[in-house]
């Protein structure tokens, strides 16, 4: 293979053996080789998070956001996922020439009242223009950097056989309503990304300080990719409960209807957290007395099985759950 696909952009497979074989054999280091959502990094006078993405979702706007809400929320939620508290944000525009004032308004705007709620500021940015075609509409970059306790350790490699698995609420939103846009399918039901910013949610649950021991949130390659990568990290396997995987009636019936796995669809607005298992019911009250975590379930729990991620289905019988070999929907953040 000498060239590009759009699965090595959908966080399978093929994304992790460009970031193997392209990047880290280049950009080689202790801080980037460890492949967290965000760094930490030490400075003279304590600890930050930094964390960088892009966002070319199509389409720009979707039910229950658009591409600007994405960019800020999936952005907080990065440096989150490592125990920060989100400060500054950066916003970088690539605008194709043509585009409408109007809908950038209406972005800029969205992005604003979202670095607002999640108590963000967006410090600096950039604009470019490029020729008609040459972006489809928009992209945006963003960059965040967020505030490390010093007593917080939080780590895709912290994972320990006995800790349990815990969902911040249903799974398979965002990915489904994107697919059900882009691909013009007509459900009855209606469908919503669960796109948020989950620090406040987050901020609560660090109260238990040591034993929260990863936090990851399942965007691009879903619930399964995640739950693979905290396993590689930590060197431990997984046992999940098909029976306590929380799925909304009209995702579930879609993902019926079309022969898909909400396991392997996108969320933008929720979290997968290990905790210790002595903890596990008082973090799970947390989660569900919090906006954004009514919906939490323990859905698992962390075993010695070297690397292996396995599901009890709804029948007693067990299957593994492997990552998606290729892209499933491109460009859904």
């Amino acid at each position: 293979m000498d060239k590009i696909l759009l699965g090595h952009g959908g966080g399978g497979r093929l994304s992790q053996q460009l970031i193997n074989d392209m990047f880290l054999r280049y950009f080689d280091n202790p801080v980037l080789n460890s492949l967290e959502d965000a760094a930490a990094l030490a400075l003279p006078h304590g600890r930050i998070a930094f964390t960088t993405d892009s966002y070319v979702v199509t389409p720009r706007f979707f039910p229950g956001g658009n591409i600007g809400k994405l960019a800020i929320c999936g952005t907080v939620n990065d440096l989150a996922m490592r125990g920060a508290y989100p400060r500054y944000l950066s916003a970088g525009f690539i605008i194709e020439e043509g585009f409408s004032l109007s809908e950038l308004e209406e972005i800029v705007r969205t992005m604003a009242h979202t670095a607002a709620a999640a108590g963000v500021q967006i410090v600096t940015g950039d604009t470019k223009v490029v020729g008609k075609g040459a972006a489809d509409g928009m992209f945006i970059n963003t960059a965040g950097i967020g505030v490390l306790d010093e007593h917080v350790s939080i780590s895709a490699a912290n994972a320990q056989p006995g800790d349990k698995v815990i969902i911040s609420g249903t799974i398979g939103d965002h990915g489904m309503t994107i697919l059900s846009l882009r691909e013009g399918l007509s459900f009855k039901a209606n469908l919503e990304s669960d796109c948020a910013p989950l620090n406040g949610l987050v901020g609560e649950l660090l109260r238990f300080k040591q034993d929260i021991h990863v936090l990851r949130d399942p965007t691009r390659g879903g619930v399964a990719s995640t739950l693979n990568e905290i396993a590689a990290s930590s060197k431990t396997g997984m046992m999940i409960n098909e029976t306590s995987l929380p799925l909304k009636p009209q995702v579930k019936a879609s993902c019926e209807l079309l022969g898909l796995d909400p396991l392997h669809l996108a969320n933008e607005g929720k979290l997968i957290a290990v905790v210790a298992g002595s903890v596990a019911e008082q973090v799970l009250a947390v989660f569900q007395g919090h906006e954004y975590g009514k919906d939490a379930r323990i859905i698992g729990e962390v075993t010695a099985d070297t690397r292996r991620v396995a599901l009890r289905t709804f029948i007693g019988s067990t299957r593994i759950i492997d990552i998606s070999s290729g892209e499933l929907l491109p460009r859904i953040c």
